[in-house]
C-alpha cells in the first residue's frame, strides 16, 4: 500500500503537536486518525515511499519548519508593523521565476510564500509565480526572486528534489 506509512506517520506527528499533548488518550486517538489518513489518501499523496521515509528529507523539513517559523516570519511580521505604522508601502503585483521543478516543492514554496505576512501568490504558470507584494522594491524577476522565494525555494530543492 503505497504511502500509507509515510502519511500516517507526518498525520500522527501532526496530530500530536497541533494538540500539544502526549497523554494515553491523545496518543490513541492520533494513532487511530494517523491509520485511517495514511489508508484513505497515502496513495494519493506519496509517489514512492523510499523518498518519503528518507531520513534526511524529515531532516531537512524539520529544520525548515524552524527557520520558517523563527526567522521568516518574525522578520515579516515586524516588516508588516512597521509599514501598516507608518503607511510606507509600495504594492504590486511582481513575476517571480521558480527554480524548483516538482509539484510538491512548488506547492511548498507557494504555500511559504502565501503564509508569510506582506506576500501572496496570485497565479502560477510553469516556470512563475506571481505575488501581490505589499513593498516593491523592484520589478525585475530575479530581484525579486531574491526577496520573495529564494531561500524557501533552497529548502524546498533539499526536501523534495
Amino acid at each position: 500500500m503505497r504511502g500509507f506509512l509515510p502519511t500516517a506517520l507526518l498525520a500522527f506527528v501532526t496530530y500530536i503537536i497541533f494538540t500539544g499533548s502526549a497523554t494515553p488518550y491523545d496518543l490513541t486517538t492520533g494513532a487511530i486518525v494517523a491509520l485511517f489518513t495514511g489508508a484513505l489518501m497515502g496513495r494519493f499523496l506519496v509517489k514512492s515511499d523510499a523518498k518519503a521515509l528518507n531520513p534526511v528529507r524529515w531532516i531537512w523539513g524539520a529544520m525548515y519548519f524552524v527557520w520558517y517559523m523563527v526567522m521568516a516570519e518574525t522578520k515579516a511580521h515586524l516588516d508588516v508593523m512597521v509599514r501598516i505604522i507608518t503607511g510606507n508601502v509600495n504594492p504590486g503585483i511582481v513575476r517571480v521565476p521558480i527554480s524548483v521543478k516538482t509539484d510538491y516543492a512548488k506547492t511548498l514554496v507557494a504555500n511559504s510564500i502565501t503564509n508569510t505576512p506582506g506576500t501572496v501568490v496570485v497565479d502560477v504558470d510553469e516556470n512563475y509565480f506571481y505575488v501581490n507584494w505589499i513593498n516593491v522594491v523592484s520589478d525585475d524577476p530575479e530581484k525579486a526572486r531574491e526577496e520573495i522565494s529564494a531561500d524557501f525555494e533552497k529548502f524546498a530543492k533539499r526536501m523534495f528534489e
